[in-house]
């Protein structure tokens, strides 16, 4: 069995930063090493733990199962540490040059970081704040490793090691024009069913499923036209005679810019309950409180 006693701390500092980086280059610049010290360090924790903890590949260099298993409990472990030896440093959004990576849609950014940017602009003027899309990562694997720090989205199922917060729900509404036909009716189905929909094809749940209500329902089948993300929804449906079914909060957002406006669809949609995610490893990080409890100060409805 092995003790602390057994193992050189930094160790553990370089293993953590390999499971998270996946690059030995990237990990020597980030600890201010050389790349031999880094590859010594790591043969020594290969001998340490009679694993190759992980193995060389295209894609860098990718942890063994048994580095997955022990991943956790070491940046747990480390996490421990630095709290400890930092017992009286509290973050100071005043003071904090700190940087916040958010993973969300792009319809979450047009939602969040405008009112989130400017807040933080007034209250936390140093700190700076990135959004990563959702669909360019595994965004669970990022929340665990420290990689993002916060996720928003409308997850229904999540795993026991993340922690959440519900913001608020909102329904699915269709967006057109201004001076539409549907425009200041109520839209029977049959007329829902016959207008040109523009499909926002996203993958990412939970809006899969609201495409997949719409295809049941035979929009999908005769949609001729596909986009990726909603960004570009408003541009579209705003020079076009086509219509889009979209979160209610992008429409509340783009209805004036755009000129647009929007309905409840014909059909029943599930709503969207929208929350922020955060792994329990970082409950206790006061600069994810802090951000976690401006966020819910800005959205919770």
């Amino acid at each position: 069995m092995l003790t602390p006693a057994d193992i050189d701390l930094n160790l553990l500092v370089v293993f953590q930063e390999v499971f998270q980086q996946r690059h030995v280059s990237v990990v020597a610049r980030r600890l201010g090493l050389s790349q031999p010290t880094v590859s010594n360090s790591l043969a020594r924790l290969r001998r340490t733990f009679g694993d190759e903890l992980f193995v060389r590949t295209a894609q860098g260099m990718q942890p063994t199962p048994y580095a997955q298993q022990i991943a956790e409990p070491i940046a747990n472990a480390l996490l421990n540490v630095r709290q400890a030896l930092n017992q009286q440093e509290q973050f100071a959004p005043l003071q904090s040059n700190r940087h916040f990576v958010i993973a969300m849609t792009d319809a979450g950014e047009i939602h969040f970081m405008p009112p989130l940017l400017e807040h933080c602009n007034s209250v936390a003027p140093g700190i700076g704040i990135s959004s990563v899309r959702l669909s360019a990562i595994d965004w669970q694997d990022a929340l665990a490793t420290g990689k993002v720090d916060l996720v928003v989205g409308a997850f229904a199922e999540v795993p026991e090691s993340l922690y959440h917060r519900r913001l608020f729900s909102q329904h699915c509404v269709t967006m057109f024009r201004q001076g539409h036909p549907f425009s200041g009716k109520k839209v029977a189905l049959a007329d829902f069913l016959k207008a040109r929909h523009l499909i926002v094809a996203s993958q990412e749940s939970p809006y899969n499923l609201i495409n997949e209500r719409l295809g049941k329902a035979g929009v999908n089948q005769s949609a001729q036209f596909r986009i990726p993300y909603f960004t570009s929804a408003p541009y579209i449906v705003s020079t076009t005679d086509m219509v889009v079914t979209v979160p209610q909060k992008l429409a509340e957002r783009a209805s004036i810019p755009f000129n647009l406006a929007y309905i409840r669809p014909p059909l029943r949609l599930p709503p969207l309950h929208t929350s922020i995610f955060w792994h329990r490893r970082f409950n206790q990080d006061s600069g994810n409180q802090w951000l976690r409890a401006l966020i819910g100060e800005i959205f919770v409805e």
